[in-house]
């Protein structure tokens, strides 16, 4: 096990409990922060709790990099595996499900580690909700139907002409983000910007670490290429032609997960494995691209750039100082 610094415990101290810390490490898909968060928790004796949109779905296992039992090293993962991909999940149900799994490590006196690349869920956890209406079961199906018949385009055009400002902020084959501001709008006659605008995510539940893990560009795209060889070598195919027996529809919410939407569309004929695999990589390596532009655009967060070479126990040994001192600065306060 690594070696905490000595001014850090496993356990938080009652005073830094009050203070609601919460650890949260961050990046573009396939950076690593898997492994990372692994060697930290172990560290500080704690759980990984998941902000991945994608792992959430049970039965999506290699497309998702969900990492498997061997790879958890005995440390509890939490927040995976919650629906099936059938089921509806969003933002705020994220939301309730952490909170309470934060408190039950707080009564243990067990620092809250969050990783994942789902920048919303990680905002949502530490600012808030906005107070946009619900979600409409019926009008979000009529929706999906619209995009299916007449493409991601049309939709996206509709939310320029009522929300021009939301709809700069989203990408125009970000459906699911889409359909979501459509709703509101349709739902409440205001647009979603101006709800998060009122809002302004400025809830402060917890005191938080943010740690940022990048790469150098060329060396990240080699590990998403890597990754995705290997994740087409080990199952994703069958994978995804289980989930599609299983009922789910590719083109359902689940479905167009990134790994899942170019085989499924593969396998109905839409183009062949090479084409399937060269779409497969493009469209991870714009989504790392997006991911990355969303988190610096988060105030607060550490960013470590990991050398090619670098391990990721060193990369881990710095982050843990970092918590160290974040939790030695919380102790010292009055």
């Amino acid at each position: 096990m690594m070696a905490i610094p000595a001014r850090a415990t496993c356990r938080l101290s009652e005073k830094q409990v009050c203070f609601k810390p919460v650890v949260v490490i961050v990046g573009p898909t396939a950076v690593g922060k898997s492994r990372i968060a692994v060697e930290v928790a172990k560290a500080f004796e704690t759980e990984v709790l998941t902000a991945d949109s994608r792992q959430v779905y049970r039965g999506m296992d290699i497309g998702t990099d969900k990492p498997i039992p061997e790879e958890r090293q005995g440390v509890p993962h939490r927040l995976i595996d919650l629906v099936s991909p059938g089921e509806s999940f969003n933002a705020g149900v994220y939301r309730r499900q952490a909170l309470d799994e934060i408190e039950r490590l707080y009564k243990d006196r067990r620092l809250p580690l969050v990783v994942g690349g789902t920048g919303l869920y990680v905002r949502t956890l530490l600012k808030g909700l906005c107070g946009a209406p619900p979600s409409d079961p019926i009008l979000r199906e009529a929706l999906r139907q619209e995009a299916k018949n007449e493409g991601p385009d049309g939709l996206y055009a509709r939310l320029v002409a009522v929300d021009p400002m939301g709809a700069a902020r989203l990408h125009p084959r970000d459906e699911s983000k889409v359909i979501r501001a459509l709703e509101v709008y349709q739902l409440s006659g205001r647009r979603m910007s101006d709800f998060q605008q009122e809002h302004g995510f400025a809830e402060r539940p917890f005191s938080p670490l943010i740690i940022g893990l990048n790469r150098d560009r060329d060396a990240l795209y080699r590990r998403i290429e890597d990754r995705i060889d290997w994740q087409l070598a080990h199952g994703l195919v069958e994978e995804t032609k289980q989930l599609l027996a299983q009922g789910c529809g590719y083109d359902s919410g689940a479905m167009k997960g990134l790994g899942y939407r170019q085989v499924a569309e593969h396998l109905a004929g839409e183009y062949d494995a090479a084409e399937m695999v060269r779409r497969f990589k493009r469209d991870t390596r714009q989504y790392a691209k997006r991911q990355l532009t969303w988190f610096r655009k988060e105030p607060g967060i550490q960013w470590l750039t990991i050398g090619e070479s670098e391990s990721a126990q060193h990369t881990a040994s710095l982050v843990i100082g970092s918590m160290a001192q974040f939790l030695a600065t919380l102790e010292e306060q009055e």
